[in-house]
């Protein structure tokens, strides 16, 4: 049973427990009128039993005065300063119930907002379309209670209720119940690192919950020293995989968790807690690039540095970030190519010569997710543009290539495989002070950018800028994903566990040849020229399973061109 929140027991009964170390008493309110003390429990707990039914509204009565909604709210009845909701997890008729998932190396990942979708019942209706694509797993950007009818989800300040914008507790898991029977996986995209700047009371009763010493780009840290913190955390991560029956989880930023020996407590729970037949999937993105992570409990980790250099070879920037990935691009994605991360305790001139990294050579390619784009790459440029407003359409075409048949985990970002323009803006839907800081924020943010002075930059409160993101699908567009993903399911998936690489290196300035052996034996190799001139390249033996260009010229790689050949033994 849960330590947080409110469990139903049945029989029209319920038990709440509260963390709340800085009160003296607590009181439980019940559908806005009667109120029932809560019994002071040690370390700072209150707990009451009562009856009530699924739907009862409550809220929390401080000491102090104030009544707040439940920190681990299972459903809110109005935004995140209204009631919670009283929800009986056991309720809902799961139909695919001998589903156990699907192994890690099947995985091809569509990062998606389910606002942008309108909803979890928008997700549904593109389930066949996505099945059919060729993707096996779809990973919801995070769906926790935020303030206001849009955001991206990053300000949620509920971690276990999913918001109401998007619908009811029992639809989302219809849609989970659904992309089950279609054989696709559902990942959700989880924050621990920080809550919201609205409707985040837990400084009000539990002041415990932060550090006053360490600040993060969000405020105060999270205390992770605290035993009921690391609980609040490890048992969300247990509810939504047990209570919705999510097939992984994607952690958000946990380079900004001040206390690393969380992640390994988190990722022990997780396994030790969840029913071992399940096939259940850990990944991190972690800007440190801690490899060691991923040899104890977590599945893999955004390869960050992949999409670097990438973008940096796509389109030429070479401001921020991108900076680390400018000189000698394509030996940097030789190395992201053959092991893992591009930074493995090299000094990085953007962080002023910081070493950052550790050795990840170890590891096989499916330690590492790999993407052209995501949220925040898009989102968090300027005016939210996507590569097809900045690339090459052919090198585009290329790298997508690339992509999709690497053995790393490949990731596409909703529209991608329509090759969309619709942008992908940063919105929210503040009001008053809280409103004009966000958009002051990012528009001082981008004063300094090539070709903006701030004034270009979306309002992220304006409704426009949240329709301008909506998701628009052009089916008829998508052959050119789904003819590789079919070559990725038929031809590479069955081989892909056991996979280590050969070798990488670079044959010009934006180009690379990369082999890997297969995990029966196979030698599968990727030209990739980036470029627009063309290279001289040895073609390996073995049969052509794909060529841009749709032609293979014995001794040259053109521009704007990905050639793979597959080896198999006999």
């Amino acid at each position: 049973m849960s330590g947080f929140g409110a469990a139903y027991l049945g029989n029209n009964r319920a038990r709440f427990r509260l963390w709340a170390p800085a009160q003296q008493t607590v009181e439980l309110e019940l559908n806005g009128g009667a109120l029932f003390p809560m019994t002071s429990q040690p370390d700072g707990w209150f707990e009451a039993e009562v009856d009530c039914a699924p739907g009862d509204k409550y809220f929390y009565k401080l000491g102090s005065g104030e009544k707040v909604p439940d920190p681990a709210s299972r459903a809110q009845a109005d935004d995140v300063h209204g009631p919670s909701v009283v929800v009986d997890p056991k309720a809902f008729e799961w139909r695919q119930t001998k589903w156990r998932g699907r192994p890690w190396h099947e995985t091809v990942l569509y990062e998606l907002h389910v606002g942008s979708f309108g909803g979890f019942a928008g997700v549904r209706a593109e389930l066949n379309r996505l099945a059919d694509l060729g993707v096996t797993a779809i990973e919801l950007m995070p769906i926790n209670e935020f303030f206001g009818k849009h955001n991206w989800g990053y300000d949620g300040v509920l971690p276990y209720a999913p918001d109401g914008a998007y619908g009811t507790p029992d639809e989302l898991r219809t849609l989970i119940d659904e992309a089950h029977e279609r054989g696709l996986m559902v990942f959700l995209d989880v924050v621990y690192n920080h809550f919201g700047p609205e409707g985040n009371y837990l400084g009000l009763y539990a002041p415990q919950f932060f550090r006053d010493d360490i600040k993060t780009p969000w405020g105060s840290a999270i205390d992770f020293r605290q035993k009921p913190v690391r609980q609040f955390f490890v048992e969300n991560a247990l509810y939504w995989l047990n209570d919705y029956r999510f097939d992984g989880l994607r952690f958000d930023a946990v380079h900004a968790i001040a206390d690393e020996t969380f992640l390994g407590e988190l990722a022990t729970e997780v396994r030790a807690k969840v029913d071992p037949s399940r096939q259940i999937h850990l990944v991190l993105e972690n800007d440190d690039n801690a490899a060691h992570h991923l040899r104890q409990g977590f599945d893999a980790q955004w390869n960050d540095d992949g999409h670097h250099v990438l973008h940096a070879l796509l389109t030429g920037e070479h401001d921020g970030y991108y900076s680390d990935y400018a000189a000698h691009a394509a030996d940097k994605l030789a190395r992201c190519l053959s092991s893992g991360f591009v930074y493995q305790g090299d000094p990085s001139p953007y962080r002023q010569g910081a070493a950052r990294g550790t050795k990840s050579d170890d590891l096989p390619p499916t330690s590492f997710v790999l993407f052209l784009q995501n949220h925040d790459q898009i989102g968090n440029r300027p005016l939210g543009d996507r590569l097809t407003t900045l690339a090459d359409p052919q090198a585009l075409r290329a790298a997508t290539a690339l992509l999709l048949l690497s053995p790393s985990i490949p990731l596409l970002f909703m529209g991608e495989e329509d090759m969309s323009r619709t942008p992908f803006q940063f919105f929210t839907d503040y009001t008053g002070d809280l409103a004009i800081a966000v958009r002051d924020g990012r528009r001082r943010e981008f004063a300094g950018f090539k070709g903006f002075d701030g004034k270009e930059i979306p309002d992220p409160n304006a409704v426009e800028t949240f329709d301008n993101s909506r998701f628009k699908p052009k089916v008829e567009s998508e052959d050119f994903h789904r003819k590789l993903l079919q070559a990725r399911k038929l031809l590479l998936m069955p081989r892909l566990k056991g996979t280590r690489s050969i070798e990488a290196v670079a044959i010009g300035p934006a180009a690379v040849r990369a082999s890997w052996r297969l995990g029966d034996g196979a030698t599968l190799t990727i030209l990739t020229n980036l470029g627009r001139d063309v290279c001289e390249a040895t073609l390996p033996q073995g049969m052509p399973i794909f060529a841009t260009d749709g032609a293979v010229v014995p001794g040259m790689l053109p521009g704007f061109s990905t050639l793979a050949f597959l080896e198999v033994p006999t």
